[in-house]
Protein backbone atom coordinates (compact mmCIF):
# COMPACT_ATOMS: atom_id res chain seq x y z
CA UNK A 1 0.00 0.00 0.00
CA UNK A 2 3.08 2.39 0.94
CA UNK A 3 4.53 2.04 -2.65
CA UNK A 4 1.71 2.52 -4.06
CA UNK A 5 1.44 5.76 -2.94
CA UNK A 6 4.43 6.59 -3.54
CA UNK A 7 4.27 5.54 -6.78
CA UNK A 8 0.93 7.96 -7.32
CA UNK A 9 2.92 10.85 -5.35
CA UNK A 10 5.79 10.61 -7.57
CA UNK A 11 2.91 10.71 -10.46
CA UNK A 12 1.70 13.51 -9.22
CA UNK A 13 5.09 15.49 -8.91
CA UNK A 14 6.22 14.39 -11.78
CA UNK A 15 3.07 16.30 -13.83
CA UNK A 16 3.29 19.31 -11.50
CA UNK A 17 7.48 19.39 -12.11
CA UNK A 18 6.62 18.95 -16.05
CA UNK A 19 3.96 22.41 -15.95
CA UNK A 20 6.50 24.43 -14.01
CA UNK A 21 9.18 23.21 -16.85
CA UNK A 22 7.02 24.60 -19.78
CA UNK A 23 6.50 27.99 -17.95
CA UNK A 24 10.07 28.66 -17.09
CA UNK A 25 10.92 27.39 -20.64
CA UNK A 26 7.95 30.27 -21.76
CA UNK A 27 9.51 33.20 -19.57
CA UNK A 28 13.13 32.19 -20.82
CA UNK A 29 13.96 34.35 -24.09
CA UNK A 30 17.54 32.54 -24.93
CA UNK A 31 15.76 29.03 -24.62
CA UNK A 32 12.77 30.32 -26.79
CA UNK A 33 15.29 31.50 -28.94
CA UNK A 34 17.31 28.35 -29.29
CA UNK A 35 13.94 26.66 -30.18
CA UNK A 36 12.94 29.22 -32.82
CA UNK A 37 15.83 28.60 -34.47
CA UNK A 38 15.92 24.93 -34.64
CA UNK A 39 12.38 25.20 -35.93
CA UNK A 40 13.42 27.34 -38.67
CA UNK A 41 16.02 24.48 -39.78
CA UNK A 42 13.51 21.80 -39.48
CA UNK A 43 10.78 23.04 -41.21
CA UNK A 44 13.57 24.18 -44.04
CA UNK A 45 14.43 20.68 -44.12
CA UNK A 46 11.36 19.38 -44.00
CA UNK A 47 9.60 21.81 -47.03
CA UNK A 48 12.74 21.73 -48.93
CA UNK A 49 11.03 20.58 -52.17
CA UNK A 50 9.10 23.28 -52.09
CA UNK A 51 10.65 26.02 -50.93
CA UNK A 52 13.33 25.16 -53.94
CA UNK A 53 13.08 24.34 -57.53
CA UNK A 54 16.55 22.86 -57.66
CA UNK A 55 17.80 19.54 -57.82
CA UNK A 56 20.69 19.32 -54.72
CA UNK A 57 22.98 17.29 -56.84
CA UNK A 58 21.79 17.64 -60.27
CA UNK A 59 25.25 19.31 -62.14
CA UNK A 60 24.83 22.52 -64.56
CA UNK A 61 28.20 23.43 -65.51
CA UNK A 62 26.93 26.69 -67.43
CA UNK A 63 26.10 28.06 -64.13
CA UNK A 64 29.12 27.29 -61.90
CA UNK A 65 30.31 29.31 -59.04
CA UNK A 66 27.77 31.86 -59.52
CA UNK A 67 28.00 34.60 -56.65
CA UNK A 68 24.47 35.30 -54.60
CA UNK A 69 22.14 36.09 -56.69
CA UNK A 70 18.06 36.30 -57.09
CA UNK A 71 18.51 33.24 -58.79
CA UNK A 72 20.67 31.73 -56.86
CA UNK A 73 20.25 32.81 -52.76
CA UNK A 74 23.98 31.13 -51.38
CA UNK A 75 25.20 31.14 -55.07
CA UNK A 76 26.93 28.07 -56.92
CA UNK A 77 29.40 25.67 -56.95
CA UNK A 78 31.99 24.51 -58.62
CA UNK A 79 29.59 22.52 -60.74
CA UNK A 80 26.88 25.04 -60.92
CA UNK A 81 24.87 23.43 -58.07
CA UNK A 82 22.62 25.61 -55.95
CA UNK A 83 24.31 26.15 -52.44
CA UNK A 84 21.02 27.60 -51.16
CA UNK A 85 18.91 24.22 -52.23
CA UNK A 86 22.13 21.90 -50.52
CA UNK A 87 21.87 23.73 -47.71
CA UNK A 88 18.45 23.20 -46.63
CA UNK A 89 19.00 19.52 -48.22
CA UNK A 90 21.77 19.25 -45.88
CA UNK A 91 19.82 20.19 -42.76
CA UNK A 92 17.85 16.65 -43.50
CA UNK A 93 21.90 15.09 -43.14
CA UNK A 94 23.45 16.87 -40.38
CA UNK A 95 20.07 17.34 -38.08
CA UNK A 96 18.95 13.95 -38.58
CA UNK A 97 22.00 12.54 -38.11
CA UNK A 98 22.91 14.47 -34.94
CA UNK A 99 19.21 14.06 -33.55
CA UNK A 100 19.77 10.13 -33.99
CA UNK A 101 23.51 9.80 -32.81
CA UNK A 102 21.93 11.38 -29.70
CA UNK A 103 19.00 9.33 -29.72
CA UNK A 104 20.35 6.15 -30.02
CA UNK A 105 23.51 6.95 -27.91
CA UNK A 106 20.94 8.20 -24.67
CA UNK A 107 18.67 4.94 -25.04
CA UNK A 108 21.59 2.19 -25.12
CA UNK A 109 23.38 4.24 -22.66
CA UNK A 110 20.54 4.52 -20.15
CA UNK A 111 19.75 1.24 -20.28
CA UNK A 112 23.53 0.27 -19.67
CA UNK A 113 23.53 2.90 -17.21
CA UNK A 114 20.47 1.41 -15.21
CA UNK A 115 21.90 -2.15 -15.11
CA UNK A 116 25.01 -1.21 -13.50
CA UNK A 117 23.72 0.46 -11.19
CA UNK A 118 21.35 -1.70 -10.50
CA UNK A 119 23.30 -4.89 -9.97
CA UNK A 120 26.12 -3.31 -8.73
CA UNK A 121 29.03 -5.39 -7.69
CA UNK A 122 31.21 -7.14 -10.45
CA UNK A 123 28.73 -6.38 -13.36
CA UNK A 124 29.01 -2.34 -12.40
CA UNK A 125 32.66 -2.69 -12.23
CA UNK A 126 33.15 -4.10 -15.23
CA UNK A 127 30.96 -2.03 -17.07
CA UNK A 128 32.30 1.79 -15.87
CA UNK A 129 35.88 0.79 -16.30
CA UNK A 130 34.98 -0.27 -20.36
CA UNK A 131 33.48 3.71 -19.69
CA UNK A 132 36.45 4.62 -18.07
CA UNK A 133 38.43 3.33 -21.12
CA UNK A 134 36.59 5.61 -23.43
CA UNK A 135 36.41 8.53 -21.83
CA UNK A 136 40.15 8.45 -21.43
CA UNK A 137 40.57 9.69 -24.96
CA UNK A 138 39.36 12.83 -26.55
CA UNK A 139 36.39 12.60 -28.47
CA UNK A 140 36.84 14.07 -31.33
CA UNK A 141 40.23 11.55 -31.67
CA UNK A 142 38.39 8.70 -30.64
CA UNK A 143 35.71 9.30 -33.46
CA UNK A 144 38.08 9.91 -36.07
CA UNK A 145 40.14 6.64 -35.46
CA UNK A 146 36.45 4.75 -35.25
CA UNK A 147 35.12 6.27 -38.12
CA UNK A 148 38.45 5.85 -40.02
CA UNK A 149 38.59 2.04 -39.09
CA UNK A 150 34.66 1.48 -40.01
CA UNK A 151 35.11 3.09 -43.31
CA UNK A 152 34.68 6.75 -44.59
CA UNK A 153 30.69 7.39 -44.82
CA UNK A 154 27.84 8.97 -42.72
CA UNK A 155 26.44 5.93 -41.57
CA UNK A 156 29.86 4.85 -39.96
CA UNK A 157 30.69 8.38 -38.50
CA UNK A 158 27.31 8.20 -36.97
CA UNK A 159 28.26 5.02 -35.66
CA UNK A 160 31.45 6.37 -34.26
CA UNK A 161 30.03 9.07 -32.67
CA UNK A 162 27.42 6.79 -30.59
CA UNK A 163 29.65 5.05 -29.26
CA UNK A 164 31.56 8.33 -28.09
CA UNK A 165 28.78 9.23 -26.64
CA UNK A 166 27.62 6.41 -24.91
CA UNK A 167 29.51 6.77 -21.77
CA UNK A 168 28.13 9.74 -20.82
CA UNK A 169 24.74 8.61 -20.57
CA UNK A 170 26.06 5.16 -18.85
CA UNK A 171 27.49 7.54 -15.92
CA UNK A 172 24.24 9.78 -15.68
CA UNK A 173 21.42 6.42 -15.96
CA UNK A 174 24.07 4.67 -13.18
CA UNK A 175 23.42 7.53 -11.06
CA UNK A 176 20.11 7.78 -11.15
CA UNK A 177 19.93 4.34 -10.56
CA UNK A 178 21.98 4.01 -7.44
CA UNK A 179 19.22 6.34 -6.12
CA UNK A 180 16.21 4.42 -7.58
CA UNK A 181 16.80 1.23 -6.38
CA UNK A 182 16.38 2.51 -3.18
CA UNK A 183 12.66 3.37 -3.63
CA UNK A 184 10.24 2.12 -1.14
CA UNK A 185 8.42 0.52 -4.71
CA UNK A 186 11.57 -1.13 -6.02
CA UNK A 187 12.55 -2.90 -2.85
CA UNK A 188 8.86 -4.20 -2.18
CA UNK A 189 9.43 -5.38 -5.88
CA UNK A 190 12.99 -7.08 -5.18
CA UNK A 191 10.78 -8.57 -1.72
CA UNK A 192 8.23 -9.92 -3.89
CA UNK A 193 10.98 -11.58 -6.20
CA UNK A 194 9.71 -9.72 -9.31
CA UNK A 195 12.63 -10.46 -12.33
CA UNK A 196 15.63 -8.04 -11.90
CA UNK A 197 15.34 -7.14 -15.70
CA UNK A 198 11.35 -6.43 -15.03
CA UNK A 199 12.34 -4.00 -12.50
CA UNK A 200 14.58 -2.59 -15.19
CA UNK A 201 12.28 -1.64 -17.29
CA UNK A 202 9.11 -0.67 -15.44
CA UNK A 203 10.79 1.47 -12.18
CA UNK A 204 14.73 1.73 -13.14
CA UNK A 205 14.78 3.15 -16.85
CA UNK A 206 11.23 5.76 -16.78
CA UNK A 207 12.44 7.59 -13.52
CA UNK A 208 16.08 7.89 -15.72
CA UNK A 209 14.24 9.48 -18.77
CA UNK A 210 14.35 13.34 -17.69
CA UNK A 211 17.98 13.97 -16.78
CA UNK A 212 18.78 11.75 -19.87
CA UNK A 213 16.57 14.01 -22.46
CA UNK A 214 18.49 17.02 -20.68
CA UNK A 215 21.69 15.40 -21.34
CA UNK A 216 20.39 14.58 -25.17
CA UNK A 217 19.73 18.97 -25.63
CA UNK A 218 22.96 19.49 -24.16
CA UNK A 219 24.86 17.17 -26.41
CA UNK A 220 22.82 17.98 -29.88
CA UNK A 221 25.54 21.20 -30.32
CA UNK A 222 28.20 19.28 -29.63
CA UNK A 223 27.18 16.29 -31.73
CA UNK A 224 26.44 18.59 -35.02
CA UNK A 225 30.24 19.97 -34.81
CA UNK A 226 31.64 16.29 -34.65
CA UNK A 227 28.91 15.28 -37.58
CA UNK A 228 30.56 18.66 -39.78
CA UNK A 229 34.24 17.92 -38.68
CA UNK A 230 34.17 14.33 -39.65
CA UNK A 231 32.52 15.45 -42.93
CA UNK A 232 35.40 17.94 -43.54
CA UNK A 233 37.77 15.91 -42.46
CA UNK A 234 36.40 13.27 -45.21
CA UNK A 235 35.18 10.53 -42.73
CA UNK A 236 31.60 11.84 -43.16
CA UNK A 237 29.19 11.86 -45.92
CA UNK A 238 30.57 11.41 -49.33
CA UNK A 239 29.97 13.66 -52.14
CA UNK A 240 27.86 14.67 -54.04
CA UNK A 241 25.55 14.43 -50.11
CA UNK A 242 24.77 17.75 -49.69
CA UNK A 243 26.31 17.68 -46.02
CA UNK A 244 27.67 20.72 -44.18
CA UNK A 245 30.82 19.36 -43.55
CA UNK A 246 31.54 18.13 -47.02
CA UNK A 247 30.18 21.35 -48.51
CA UNK A 248 32.67 23.02 -46.15
CA UNK A 249 35.43 21.11 -46.98
CA UNK A 250 35.39 21.48 -50.55
CA UNK A 251 34.53 25.39 -50.38
CA UNK A 252 37.00 26.14 -48.34
CA UNK A 253 39.21 25.09 -51.03
CA UNK A 254 38.07 28.37 -53.00
CA UNK A 255 37.16 30.50 -50.43
CA UNK A 256 39.47 33.56 -51.52
CA UNK A 257 37.90 33.59 -54.86
CA UNK A 258 33.73 32.21 -54.06
CA UNK A 259 33.67 33.02 -50.69
CA UNK A 260 29.99 31.97 -50.66
CA UNK A 261 30.70 28.46 -51.05
CA UNK A 262 31.80 27.76 -47.56
CA UNK A 263 30.44 30.21 -45.21
CA UNK A 264 26.81 29.50 -45.90
CA UNK A 265 27.29 25.81 -44.91
CA UNK A 266 29.41 27.56 -42.26
CA UNK A 267 26.65 29.37 -40.84
CA UNK A 268 24.58 26.68 -41.23
CA UNK A 269 26.38 24.50 -38.94
CA UNK A 270 26.93 27.72 -36.52
CA UNK A 271 23.09 28.19 -36.24
CA UNK A 272 22.36 24.92 -35.88
CA UNK A 273 24.51 24.48 -32.59
CA UNK A 274 24.23 27.78 -31.58
CA UNK A 275 20.26 26.69 -31.47
CA UNK A 276 20.79 23.65 -29.75
CA UNK A 277 22.93 25.16 -27.12
CA UNK A 278 20.95 28.01 -26.48
CA UNK A 279 18.15 25.13 -25.70
CA UNK A 280 20.31 22.85 -23.74
CA UNK A 281 21.78 25.68 -21.54
CA UNK A 282 18.47 27.00 -21.01
CA UNK A 283 16.90 23.86 -19.72
CA UNK A 284 20.11 23.35 -17.34
CA UNK A 285 19.55 26.87 -15.81
CA UNK A 286 16.19 25.95 -15.62
CA UNK A 287 16.50 22.78 -13.35
CA UNK A 288 19.60 23.69 -11.45
CA UNK A 289 19.24 27.31 -10.57
CA UNK A 290 22.91 27.63 -8.92
CA UNK A 291 24.51 26.81 -12.54
CA UNK A 292 23.24 30.44 -13.76
CA UNK A 293 25.05 32.23 -10.95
Amino acid sequence: MDAQLEIKAESLAGKKQKSLLWYKIKKNPMTILGFSLIFILAALALFAPWITSYDPIKINMAERFQPPSASHWFGTDEVGRDIFTRVIYGARLSLGASITIVVVAGLIGSVIGAIAGYFGNWVDQIIMRIMDMLLAFPTLVLAMVLAATLGPNLINAMLAISIVKIPVYVRLARGEALSIKKKLYVVAAKTFRVNDFYIIIRHIIPNTITPVIIQITLDLGDTILLVATLGFLGLGARPPAPEWGTMISTGFKHMLEQWWYATFPGLAVFIASSGFNLIGDGLRDILDPKSAR
